[in-house]
């Protein structure tokens, strides 16, 4: 690979390693050990969130403002106790024990059960041009998050560098993509904990690849700072991590509906007909996205005249018939200092775009050609760009989509035979007292583009949310934007890896992601369309794409069966939407995933260490698609507890290995005993009509639920205007309770009716208000195996 895309260093000059402890220095939030010109920095931050930073030189770097939301000193001061001894330091808080060696300075941490965890097998050492760390792999140890990963659930074994890139034909093999966060967690029974390497570098971790029973953390930085979070469950470590980085915002409720894509729609005209096609035929739909040909000449911010000749008509039209439209939006200016192009010229003249060390401003080949790029490091450039927007959003433009922000150029117009390129590593950026090179800053070009792009939306959009959409971001991306896993393709193989993919960057605190459905490269088979779309039903964010050289891929073109398989999985995404949306509002809250791995529920079970083909929805929803051509069978481990089969209410006991039924038009699919579900009327998009009637599905057994509403759309619920119900069930002799708690906050719904459905049992209906209830169910038993 050449050197511009700044791979770490290949030489093999020896480390030099921090040595003894000659000094510690204490204070109310921080440790520090002196180990001659080299210290080693502990500042404890909460109970079980440790940040550990070794300097070469004893100075450290200055903050900058870039992934962590939350400085050392903004922190509540915790009470911590310091222990010296001959040969260690020990330092205790509620949480966790560390012990701090002193002959090499070397670190490693406890539980309170006396389990070592994030052990230093050697000291950080450091050497031209790269500063690491070795850790210990406890037995038993797994390893999960990087970011977005085109590989199974599990991530041992695996070197996984942190450099933005336009991945384009990703496969399991493929190392650095899209997006680069470089933070994971550690778990094994009883034990976890989470990683943040806080370098905006190229960086790398090598999970015993190089030496076995070793991870490493590698940096170009000269500095290595990271970030310990002690779980020990994923729940906690995800939430602290997410406190750290950052929580998204609710979205607008109409952006968990199902969104259609493709490159391209490519005039006014198809997009009317696609509108028709989805309402004739009934399946539900509230997006359609516009592709870089709604532009003229690929030039951003600007309408094609003759594909696209009455924008304002056309959405206003859509908006009528309940479509939103998302645009995309490259960060390539096409380079034309002689035509009239505002966008060039006023980022020409207020010297917005990146330029060289030697002042030339600098350009590559995008889709219009010759192309410079904005510095989004700047807030003068951030505001510049989000105002641009309102070009788009004037016309009703409900959502951003955010591509090609790795940033992705080549060396020569595309067409022609060529290199991929990036900024020169030494190019200047940021505002002068935060400067970096490209070689820092690399990694943040794509979260920069998305954070303008969500505050303009904010800002020229005020009365209703706004939908952003990013293929690229670092540490933290979730504040501003949702994330797609790119160009991937028609093959079994990528409805697979999804699932994993997706999963791993939930663990990275990115909960709204999606994949292409069907594929975006090459044409789907009618059995691989209709089993991803069972599968698309999942994902937080539900968008079927393709590419301008694939057959369309509509749900309609595969034929009756394919269509009716869709219409069923997308109307049933439709009816979740009042549990899904609740998990959103529990995103924001503590961080916590959308789609999980089983793991996430289940941490001390060995058998969900290494699962990637079954995911949650939630707390309650267990899925087991499909992923191979013909199959009709497959095996489903089902995990401690009772479990109930959605579609036919059979019950087993778990844990519990199963072999299930799967015909073409069934996506296995189960639901935990005590589980509650909230689930409206099917709709063809999220606006259609109040919530009129509300059915809340319930499963015998122990278990609870609060229900979160607002309006959907505005942005009141921030002031107060949401509300909560709280449910819960349990088992009383013969009986099944179902308590409905008083509804708390300051929205109220539309008059109602609710059913209250225990399933295989029976239901209730009553009119739906802010009355706190109880309601009894005769339990008949169950039949379980």
């Amino acid at each position: 690979m050449p050197q511009y895309f700044g791979q770490l260093q290949t030489t093999e000059a020896p480390w030099t390693n921090l040595g003894i402890v000659q000094a510690v220095e204490k204070n109310q939030r921080y440790v520090l050990f002196r180990c001659g010109e080299s210290c080693l920095k502990i500042s404890v931050l909460t109970s079980n969130l440790i940040r550990v930073r070794v300097t070469s030189t004893g100075e450290f770097l200055p903050r900058k403002s870039w992934a962590v939301t939350i400085e050392d000193e903004e922190w509540s001061a915790v009470d911590f106790e310091v222990k010296e001894q001959a040969d260690v330091v020990e330092i205790t808080t509620q949480q966790l024990r560390l012990v701090v060696h002193r002959n090499p300075c070397r670190l490693e941490c406890f539980d309170f059960a006396g389990q070592s965890f994030a052990k230093d097998a050697s000291a950080v050492g450091w050497r031209t041009g790269a500063i690491a760390g070795w850790k210990r792999i406890a037995a038993d140890e797994h390893f999960y998050g990087f970011g977005e990963r085109a590989c199974l659930l599990d991530q041992i074994a695996t070197v996984r560098t942190n450099w933005t890139f336009d991945a384009l034909d990703y496969g399991v093999l493929t190392d650095n993509m899209y997006q680069a966060i470089p933070f994971f967690m550690a778990l094994r029974p009883g034990v976890g904990y989470g990683i943040f390497f806080n370098t905006t570098f190229r960086s790398q971790f090598d999970i015993g690849v190089r030496e076995p029973g070793v991870w490493r953390m590698e940096t170009q930085g000269s500095e290595l700072d990271y970030y310990i979070i002690y779980g020990p469950e994923p729940a906690k470590i995800i939430a602290t991590y997410t406190q750290l980085t950052g929580r998204m915002s609710l979205p607008p409720k109409w952006s968990l509906g199902y969104h259609q894509c493709r490159w391209s729609y490519e005039s006014q005209d198809i997009v009317r007909q696609l509108a028709e096609e989805f309402r004739q035929r009934q399946i539900p739909c509230d997006v359609i996205h516009l592709d870089i040909d709604y532009m003229n000449g690929y030039r951003v911010f600007t309408w094609n005249p003759k594909r696209f000749t009455e924008p304002q008509e056309l959405i206003d039209d859509l908006k009528q018939d309940g479509f939103k439209v998302v645009t995309i939006v490259d960060p390539g200016v096409k380079y034309e200092p002689e035509a009239d192009y505002s966008v060039f010229e006023e980022g020409l003249n207020n010297d917005y775009f990146v330029r060289k060390t030697d002042g030339e401003l600098f350009h590559g080949y995008v889709w219009p050609d010759k192309a410079v790029f904005p510095d989004f490091l700047r807030k003068e450039v951030r505001e510049w760009w989000g105002n641009s927007h309102k070009s788009l959003t004037s016309l009703g433009v409900a959502g951003i989509w955010n591509d090609m922000n790795e940033p992705a150029l080549n060396d020569r117009p595309f067409g022609d035979p060529g290199n991929k390129i990036s900024f020169p590593l030494d190019a200047p950026q940021g505002p002068t007292d935060e400067t970096g090179t490209h070689a820092e800053t690399h990694n943040l070009y794509g979260l920069k583009m998305a954070q303008a792009c969500s505050q303009a939306l904010e800002k020229l959009r005020p009365v209703e949310r706004s939908f952003v959409l990013t293929r690229s971001g670092y540490a933290g991306i979730q504040r501003w934007s949702a994330v797609w896993t790119g160009d991937n393709q028609s093959m079994w193989e990528h409805l697979e890896i999804s699932l994993p993919m997706l999963c791993n960057l939930g663990l990275s605190g990115v909960a709204f992601v999606g994949a292409d459905i069907g594929g975006f490269a090459g044409n789907a088979t009618a059995e691989l369309f209709a089993r991803w779309m069972q599968v698309g039903m999942l994902y937080p964010m539900m968008r079927g794409h393709s590419a301008m050289t694939t057959e369309r891929h509509e749900p309609w073109v595969f034929g009756d069966r394919v269509e009716k398989i869709c219409r069923e999985y997308m109307q049933l995404r439709y009816r979740l939407l009042p549990y899904i949306y609740t998990l959103f509002w529990e995103a924001t809250n503590t961080g916590a995933p959308i789609l999980r791995p089983l793991l996430y529920h289940f941490p001390s079970d060995r058998h969900t260490f290494t699962l990637s083909d079954q995911v949650m929805l939630g707390p309650s929803l267990l899925a087991a698609p499909i992923y191979r051509p013909g199959m009709e069978y497959r095996a489903v481990y089902l995990p401690e507890g009772r479990w109930y089969d959605w579609w036919t209410g059979e019950v087993f006991t778990g844990p519990t290995h199963i072999l299930t039924h799967a015909p073409l038009e069934r996506m296995p699919l189960y639901t935990r005993a005590g589980s509650i579900i909230p689930m409206s009327p099917v709709m063809q998009y999220v606006d259609e009509r109040p919530l009129d009637l509300l059915t809340i599905r319930v499963w015998a057994g122990e278990g609870e639920f609060t229900f979160y509403e607002d309006d959907g759309n505005s942005f009141e619920y921030k002031t107060g205007a949401y509300c909560t119900t709280h449910y819960r069930v349990y088992l009383q002799e013969q009986q099944i309770i179902v308590e409905i708690g008083t509804r708390e906050g300051d929205f109220s719904p539309a008059t109602r009716e609710a059913i209250v459905e225990v399933v295989g049992v029976g239901e209730q209906r009553f009119i739906d208000d802010s009355t706190a209830r109880q309601l009894r169910f005769t339990f008949r038993g169950t039949e379980t195996r």
